[in-house]
């Protein structure tokens, strides 16, 4: 019995030295690829994740193959890609990565949850369904996941957009033209508002390799589809094609947006006292009444001798 025990525990110590040099081995590889395609490119990436991309590396390539496969529709990877660039996760392994761990999670967690009670000698109530929620759950988290992250974009877009056509107007008023004030405040407003330097950022982009720049605005409004940034992209379309002083149309714009903030923060002041009424009921108005009523019913059950 001994000699098992010792011959599984040498296997073991085997397998495990060589996953960790396996590893070790690919995550070097992996940081050599990074500096490289750093040094291509110009730009300094970040070569201090060579762990997570050599783990990430196999759902990539299992999302890629599915997407590639056919088994999703056309229409269903165009939504999914959107979303993602929404959500500011955009990239060339951005979708396989989504679909790698909606599949990975839908297979893994029944497996876990079939397999793991019975490894550690615990028992579960009807084991086919909590496998089946637990699939369930993978298959919806990443979705949950990219849909708040996508909120936290948007949000933080309607947050700064008024801070950057304050910004705007300062560069139109310094004599700036369009593209290079653009430019100039998504530089300048990073720090405070990533999501607005962001697509500030690609709408220089897009304005240096098309001509057209009431495409590019169109798309600026388009690609994320907030009324506000579609409004943002009416104006400077207009300003354009009739003539209308930049300046003027950047301050009447950027005035109505701090007012509409204004306005949605008097809303949510509003809405207190309605939130605060059962918070109130359930603990404030029984001690309310504890210490009021309280010395009166104490005499009242001295009296009655009780």
């Amino acid at each position: 019995m001994s000699s098992t025990v010792a011959f599984v525990t040498i296997g073991a110590a085997l397998y495990g030295g060589g996953l960790i040099f396996a590893v070790h081995r690919m995550t070097q590889a992996e940081t050599v690829r990074q500096r490289l395609q750093s040094i291509r490119s110009d730009v300094p990436g970040p070569v201090g994740n060579a762990w997570l991309a050599t783990l990430l590396r196999p759902i990539v390539w299992l999302g890629g193959v599915i997407a590639r496969s056919g088994l999703l529709s056309r229409r269903s990877l165009e939504e999914v890609q959107h979303a993602l660039k929404i959500s500011g996760l955009e990239g060339g392994s951005g979708l396989a990565l989504f679909v790698g761990v909606k599949v990975v999670l839908f297979t893994g967690l029944p497996i876990i949850t079939l397999l793991l009670p019975r490894v550690i000698g615990i028992r579960i109530p009807v084991p086919f369904i909590m496998a089946a929620l637990a699939g369930a759950a993978g298959l919806l988290t990443p979705d949950y996941l990219i849909s708040r992250r996508r909120s936290r974009y948007l949000k933080g877009i309607e947050c700064g957009l008024a801070d950057a056509l304050d910004l705007l107007l300062i560069c139109a008023d310094a004599g700036l033209a369009l593209e290079g004030g653009i430019e100039r405040v998504s530089s300048e407003i990073a720090p405070a508002h990533p999501t607005v330097a962001r697509e500030f950022t690609l709408t220089v982009r897009e304005m240096q390799v098309n001509a057209d720049r009431r495409a590019v605005l169109l798309s600026l409004g388009a690609r994320t589809g907030l009324a506000s940034l579609q409004r943002v992209a009416a104006v400077l379309i207009q300003a354009m094609n009739f003539g209308t002083p930049l300046s003027s149309a950047l301050r009447t714009l950027a005035g109505e947006m701090r007012q509409e903030q204004l306005t949605k923060f008097e809303e949510r002041a509003a809405r207190l006292p309605v939130l605060l009424t059962m918070p109130m009921i359930i603990f404030i108005l029984p001690a309310v009444f504890l210490i009021v009523a309280g010395p009166a019913m104490l005499g009242v059950f001295k009296a009655m001798g009780w």
